[in-house]
């Protein structure tokens, strides 16, 4: 028997248990490193399979480990359960219909990562030992990973320094594997302390830390015109000071998150902001005090795994979707602008058409490391082990991640049959890293190359410790 066909039967005598997981976390959105529930469920899950678990990995308590078996090589599977504030929605509708108002909602589809990653390790556990295939399965509960960059966490404390690789994937309109870097980032508060006084009747006593926000905040999008093109200055006021207009605020708080294609950079243009912040609090007699978030690096993919990856998903081949899923996502595209389907289906010509809501193809690898516009906490994992992340379709074509539409359809089949196909993808690229020790040894060579003299530079300072979020 091949191992498809393995994988194959396996997946299907156990699809049960895998949408139930993954719906489970979907009913129980939590925010960063706040995940009780889902972690908790995940851990179970795993344990019942025969994987020992660690927990409080980074000093996060619902960051684990679930390992399984022993000596080399060390496969990691990196598993996602985290998710976003204020998108609580209805499964299963095409019009906007919040399930609590403001509560929080799958909108980056971790509930389907998790447990993609997680069948794909239990999987690899049975098949290792009908086989009698030595090696270590890991399977990595990482929290955090929107705003929070839970793995970074994890790498600073060493989790991931014996792991041979690491696999993962995302949930995705298309069905890829991943040859991109990402932008690295700083997350920071910058904190204005002034003197709260009257606004009218003794406004000279007072010193605005809201004036200060805004004067750093009209600072940093002058900056915005002399720095690199990829790089990224984003903000939120986060505490304005209060509500009433007739007080001259005594404090105030930003919150910035820096971008740039490499950590170096990021932390070159962290100082530039930081000057702007102390000319604003110059300018307006008030202290400062600047507070490191969070952090995470630039992704270095594995061309060697990639390639492995590649020829996984084609030999798994495109998920096939019903007539009745295609018109559940045609219903979903209609609530789109017309510029979010373009850019969806520019790239995407001779492929699929504009008729065509579900994508159902692979696209061909390209060695060519592309740059994506956004920031993953994987990058840090990369830096330390070679990984390989791949996108497979678990919604409708052109779907913005952190919406509603995408929260919608996390409960779908169409979200289930990604998830089975993934795991595929994932199990088949960890048996041929298992089956051809060479691969691991020609993408260690190949890390160290990109890594360079210097190595792994934590972005995260050692006193810096994960918060959850305000």
């Amino acid at each position: 028997m091949s191992n498809l066909y393995w994988i194959t039967d396996y997946l299907e005598e156990t699809k049960a248990k895998w949408s139930t997981i993954s719906d489970y976390i979907w009913d129980h959105p939590e925010t960063r490193f706040e995940e009780y529930a889902s972690a908790a469920y995940l851990r179970t899950a795993i344990q019942e399979e025969g994987f020992s678990i660690t927990e409080n990995i980074g000093g996060m308590e619902t960051a684990f480990i679930a390992e399984y078996g022993s000596g080399k090589p060390i496969i990691a599977f990196l598993g996602e359960f985290d998710a976003l504030s204020g998108l609580s929605q209805e499964a299963g509708k095409t019009i906007q219909n919040p399930l609590v108002q403001n509560g929080n909602g799958h909108g980056c589809g971790h509930n389907l990562l998790g447990t993609g990653a997680l069948a794909a390790a239990v999987g690899l556990k049975n098949f290792v030992v009908e086989n009698n295939i030595p090696c270590t399965i890991r399977f990595y509960g990482c929290p955090g990973e929107e705003g929070g960059s839970g793995k970074t966490f994890m790498v600073r404390a060493g989790a991931f320094d014996d792991v041979d690789c690491a696999l993962t994937w995302h949930p995705s309109g298309i069905t890829s594997v991943m040859n991109t870097s990402s932008l690295a980032n700083i997350q920071v508060y910058f904190r204005f302390k002034g003197k709260s006084s009257h606004a009218a009747g003794s406004p000279h006593l007072g010193r605005s830390a809201l004036d200060a926000v805004e004067l750093m905040n009209i600072g940093s999008n002058y900056l915005r015109e002399h720095i690199i093109d990829q790089a990224r200055i984003h903000y939120a006021i986060t505490n304005s000071g209060g509500l009433s207009p007739n007080v001259v605020q005594g404090f105030a708080e930003v919150l910035y998150l820096i971008r740039a294609p490499q950590t170096d950079t990021v932390m070159e243009l962290f100082e530039r902001v930081k000057d702007v912040a102390r000319g604003a609090a110059l300018m307006t007699g008030t202290e400062l005090e600047i507070v490191i978030d969070k952090a995470c690096s630039n992704y270095i993919p594995s061309n060697t795994l990639n390639l492995a990856m590649q020829e996984a998903m084609l030999e798994v081949g495109p998920t096939k979707f019903t007539g009745e899923e295609k018109q559940f996502a045609k219903d979903i595209q209609t609530t789109f602008s017309t510029e979010e389907l373009n850019e969806a289906y520019i790239p995407l010509i001779g492929l699929t058409d504009r008729n065509t809501p579900l994508f159902e193809d692979v696209l061909a690898y390209d060695e060519t490391v592309s740059l994506m516009s956004g920031s993953t906490d994987v990058a840090d994992v990369s830096w330390v082990t070679p990984t390989a992340q791949c996108n497979v379709t678990t919604c409708a074509l052109g779907t913005p991640f952190h919406t509603w539409q995408l929260v919608a359809q996390g409960k779908s089949s169409i979200a289930h049959k990604g998830t089975l196909q993934v795991a595929k993808i994932l199990f088949l690229t960890a048996a041929k890293v298992l089956e051809e020790p060479e691969l691991l040894l020609k993408a260690t060579d190949e890390l160290k190359q990109a890594v360079g003299d210097r190595g792994y530079v934590c972005p995260i300072p050692d006193e810096v410790q994960p918060a959850a979020a305000r």
